[in-house]
């Protein structure tokens, strides 16, 4: 009995390792990835750099977790769960110090495309262990935390990058996630059980892989350059073809591939398609409203903020994004899908074309309201879409669906961080040159982009035709997760069904 007993104990410990080990590497990926925006400034003027070229710092992150995030959880499951989470630990680790010992921007941008696959690879294969690690009961109990952590560390991360920024320099952020990511590689190895999946093929989709950073990197500098170069150049166009190209290499490679990063029969179910989409459409204008916001703030023509203060200003953006999320499932459930994510990206319209009205004269109370709407909106739209896009499918199809669904969240802050960067920085530098005060020149910029953003939230009241019904589940533990996990920036939504 003594033995039993051990034997019970020694299990509790190992379960309370794999969660605290998920859901800390969790809460840092998502603090580090929202609070990066708030840094750029920052980094800029330290590194004698220009913002826009920093730009590349998220959308470089967002690039590699694309392509990434999905081979990463198959790699888990070929090679091992526990060996590649701790790979991503110290890759994440080595990303964070190399962002902090950069001396320009080169050095900052490839730490970040480093950190953007270290970032993905921990999500997804952290989701994995805790799927293994328990069930029942006790894996909702661990999907809600997971879930929780990394609300949180979203919330939290442009509080912490503006403080850190404003006390010690913004490399503090990088040397504190490196200790946390160092910290948890014994934990895992003491306490976390290693798993695979023996039904799985054993081969990796590499070539998947390679095209979609093929197709998306030329379109996101064609999107980022294009008003420079001129949209009709031969870069921008060549930049585009490869883009192209690369797309429909991936389709080619998938329909021979012996397991696929996408299974293409998916793409026939218009559930799949519309939430997948509505969700690319949240992830990008979350993202993309958080950076044009984030350095309008601290621009010396606009609020002239410090990284603590825009910190402060971006946080009911994320508090009513969590606040609204015990509301979402129950909503779902009683309205239906397809009227709950066009409400939601009916108000996140409404919330951006009041953004579309600024003004240099506007003050900081003025912007809380259409913020705070934008977000609920968002919020509303995107956990009965994550939804959708897993039970409109099979139970053995669940994972690849989530696969799809969590790419969709990369791909979409990369394009529409860029297309709102672009759109801000031309209409800036025209009215500038037209003679315009610099204070309106930026408010002109940050107008427009909030209006590209409300055009965007209107194309997702179309994608909501395009799901057609669908009734949410009622609510559960692992419904009530999922959403509060689909409230951070850029992370996996359900987890798949692994052995």
């Amino acid at each position: 009995m003594a033995g039993l007993g051990t034997t019970r104990d020694e299990d509790r410990a190992a379960g309370r390792g794999v969660l605290l080990a998920a859901c800390v590497s969790a809460l840092v990926v998502n603090a580090n990835t929202s609070a990066v925006t708030i840094l750029l400034p920052a980094i800029s003027a330290d590194l004698d750099t220009t913002v826009s070229l920093l730009q590349w710092a998220v959308t470089g992150y967002m690039l590699v977790g694309a392509a990434v995030i999905v081979t990463a959880g198959a790699m888990g499951d070929v090679f091992g769960r526990r060996r590649i989470f701790v790979g991503g630990l110290i890759l994440f680790a080595a990303s964070c110090v190399l962002i902090a010992l950069s001396g320009g921007a080169a050095g900052v941008i490839a730490g970040r495309m480093l950190q953007g696959a270290a970032g993905s690879t921990l999500l997804a294969c952290g989701m994995s262990l805790l799927s293994v690690a328990s069930s029942g009961a006790g894996q909702l109990r661990a999907i809600t935390l997971w879930g929780a952590a990394s609300a949180v560390g979203a919330a939290a991360g442009p509080l912490i990058g503006g403080l850190l920024a404003d006390t010690v320099g913004w490399q503090g952020l990088f040397w504190i996630d490196a200790t946390i990511a160092l910290a948890c590689i014994p934990l895992t190895l003491r306490t976390v059980t290693e798993s695979r999946d023996p039904d799985r093929p054993r081969s990796i989709d590499l070539r998947g892989t390679m095209l979609i950073a093929v197709a998306l990197v030329p379109l996101v500098l064609a999107l980022s350059e294009g008003a420079d170069w001129g949209w009709f150049s031969l870069p921008t166009i060549g930049c585009l073809a490869i883009s192209l190209l690369g797309a429909a290499g991936f389709v080619a490679a998938e329909r021979r591939a012996a397991a696929p990063l996408v299974d293409l029969k998916l793409l026939r179910n218009r559930v799949v398609v519309g939430s997948t989409l509505a969700i690319l459409l949240v992830a990008g204008a979350i993202n993309a409203l958080m950076y044009t916001l984030s350095l309008y703030f601290q621009d010396p023509s606009g609020f002239g903020m410090s990284a603590l203060e825009a910190g402060f200003a971006t946080l009911p953006a994320a508090a009513a994004m969590i606040a609204v999320t015990p509301l979402i499932t129950p909503l779902a459930v009683r309205i239906g899908t397809r009227q709950a994510v066009a409400l939601g990206f009916g108000l996140a319209a409404l919330g951006c074309a009041a953004l579309g009205f600024v003004t240099a004269s506007w003050s900081y109370a003025a912007f809380v309201l259409p913020l705070a709407v934008t977000a609920i909106g968002l919020g509303l739209a995107n956990g009965p879409a994550s939804a959708a896009s897993t039970a409109a499918v099979a139970p053995a199809e669940v994972g690849q669906a989530s696969g799809i669904s969590n790419m969709a969240r990369y791909v979409g802050g990369s394009l529409a961080v860029a297309a709102a960067a672009t759109v801000s920085t031309a209409v800036s530098a025209s009215r500038a040159a037209e003679g315009a005060p610099a204070a309106d020149a930026l408010a002109a910029g940050l107008s427009r982009s909030s209006l590209l953003l409300a055009g965007t939230a209107l194309a997702g009241i179309a994608l909501a035709v395009l799901m057609g019904r669908h009734r949410g589940e009622p609510d559960s533990a692992l419904s009530r997760s999922a959403a509060a996990a689909a409230a951070s920036h850029t992370i996996p939504t359900q987890p798949a069904r692994h052995r």
